[in-house]
């Protein structure tokens, strides 16, 4: 699924128009982008956390002449799945808390 039919499919799951399911999601991404780059976290229950994690600088090597070069360190951002979407995923349902 590509970003259009993801607009198309939320605008008709919202009941709302295709128009303003594109600003809906362009907000929220343009919002978690913004939270993480800051090193905040966002976690959405049930769904998933997205966060900044630190890599390290390491060594690695060229494929093609197998020469070691040296890998700067640098902040990527992480996604963990939650546990509702880990079940869906796995096709199994998911246990309501009470």
């Amino acid at each position: 699924m590509n970003k259009t039919e993801l607009i198309e499919a939320t605008a008709a799951e919202a009941d709302i128009s295709k128009a303003a399911a594109g600003r809906a999601l362009d907000a929220i991404l343009a919002t978690v982008v913004k939270a993480v780059a800051k090193g905040d976290s966002v976690t959405l229950i049930g769904f998933g956390a997205f966060k900044s994690s630190k890599r390290a600088a390491r060594t690695g090597r060229n494929p093609q002449t197998g020469k070691e070069l040296k890998i700067a360190a640098t902040t990527v951002p992480r996604f963990t799945a939650g546990a509702g979407f880990k079940a869906a995923v796995a096709g199994k349902k998911v246990a309501k808390k009470k």
